[in-house]
């Protein structure tokens, strides 16, 4: 008779419990897709993740955004994290980017940046701390035009790289 009003009270404990740990599980934030039966010209602006199978040509941001097998964009990106299966010509702007298996053509600013050795990247890499705020010195992705007024970028020549050969002897680089 004790024993059962003793597991009673072990089921009443353990019942808030389960409804703690439920409540603590986030919201899991819906995905906005692209089909590749899609073609969109303009900016897109998604306040979620993403995921482009088709084409987009114009501006695109999102938190989190992952260009699949087939999916293109022409225009700039802007997101925390990209990962690109696809072709992008543009911008690219994000905290970490993947390319993986990707062609992309253009500039891509980021804090971290991982490339396969399946994917083709023609353009410049440039690491910052925050590539999501841009500076008022930063011209990158924006286009000037000296006919409306507007002022010249300034070129500032880049060091020039010295070619060097390296081999690897006993696991350690050496220089030749």
């Amino acid at each position: 008779m004790f024993k059962t009003n003793g597991l009673e009270k072990d089921k009443a404990a353990a019942l808030p419990q389960a409804a703690d740990r439920d409540a603590v599980k986030p919201a899991s934030t819906p995905v906005s897709c692209i089909g590749s039966a899609m073609k969109i010209v303009g900016n897109v602006e998604c306040c979620g993740p993403a995921q482009v199978f088709g084409t987009i040509e114009g501006e695109l941001r999102a938190t989190e955004l992952v260009i699949g097998e087939g999916g293109r964009v022409e225009g700039s990106i802007q997101a925390k994290d990209v990962t690109v299966n696809g072709r992008v010509k543009g911008t690219i702007r994000a905290s970490r980017v993947r390319l993986q298996g990707a062609t992309v053509e253009g500039d891509i600013i980021h804090r971290t940046l991982s490339i396969d050795e399946g994917s083709v990247f023609n353009g410049m890499s440039r690491r910052v701390e925050n590539p999501l705020e841009r500076r008022a010195d930063d011209t990158t992705d924006s286009p000037t035009n000296s006919a409306d007024g507007a002022a010249p970028k300034k070129f500032i020549p880049s060091p020039s790289l010295v070619p060097s050969t390296v081999s690897m002897t006993n696991g350690r680089l050496q220089p030749n």
